[in-house]
C-alpha cells in the first residue's frame, strides 16, 4: 500500500477526531465528541460532561443511572452537557461563528441538540452511532440540514 493510499479521507480524518474528543468525556453511560468544521478547519469542539467547575459524574455518581432512566428520556435530568452543545457553547465563547459548518460527531444528535444546531447554523451533520430520538431526526430533515450516517454511502437513507 502506498503513503497515499494509507491518507484518511477528510470524512475520516474529522471522525476520528470526534472520537479523540470523546476519550475527555465524564459521563458513565456514553461517551460523545463533537467537533464543528468549515472549509476542512476545526472551529471548535466537545464532549459530554458537568459544566465547567461543576463535579463530574465519574467522581459522584449519575442520577440517571440511579434513578433508571432510559436512554433519550428525560435529558433535563442530567448535570451533564451534551458534546454537540459544548462544541456550540466554545465555539461562541471564543467568538467564532458556526454559520455554515459541518459537525461531525459520534453519536447521532438529540432533539435539543439539533434545535440548538439548526439555530447555530450548522448546515450538515455526519454522526456515527444511533441515538433514541426520533423527533431530532423530523427536526433536521424539516429544517434542510443534510444528516448521514457515518460509512452509509446512501446519505439519504439516513436523512433526517
Amino acid at each position: 500500500m502506498s503513503e497515499r493510499e494509507g491518507r484518511p479521507s477528510w470524512d475520516q480524518y474529522f471522525m476520528e477526531i470526534a472520537h479523540l474528543v470523546a476519550k475527555r468525556s465524564t459521563c458513565l453511560r456514553r461517551q460523545v465528541g463533537a467537533v464543528l468544521i468549515r472549509n476542512r478547519h476545526i472551529l471548535s469542539t466537545g464532549y459530554n460532561g458537568a459544566p465547567s467547575g461543576l463535579e463530574h459524574c465519574l467522581d459522584i455518581g449519575c442520577l440517571r443511572q440511579e434513578l433508571g432512566i432510559p436512554s433519550g428520556q428525560q435529558q433535563e435530568i442530567c448535570r451533564g452537557i451534551h458534546a454537540e452543545q459544548n462544541a456550540i457553547i466554545q465555539a461562541a465563547l471564543h467568538g467564532v461563528s458556526t454559520e455554515g459548518a459541518t459537525l461531525y460527531c459520534t453519536t447521532q444528535p438529540c432533539s435539543q441538540c439539533a434545535k440548538m444546531l439548526i439555530n447555530a447554523g450548522v448546515k450538515q451533520i455526519i454522526y456515527e452511532g444511533d441515538y433514541p430520538d426520533e423527533l431530532a431526526r423530523q427536526l433536521l430533515e424539516e429544517a434542510q440540514l443534510t444528516v448521514r450516517r457515518w460509512g452509509c454511502i446512501d446519505s439519504k437513507a439516513d436523512r433526517g
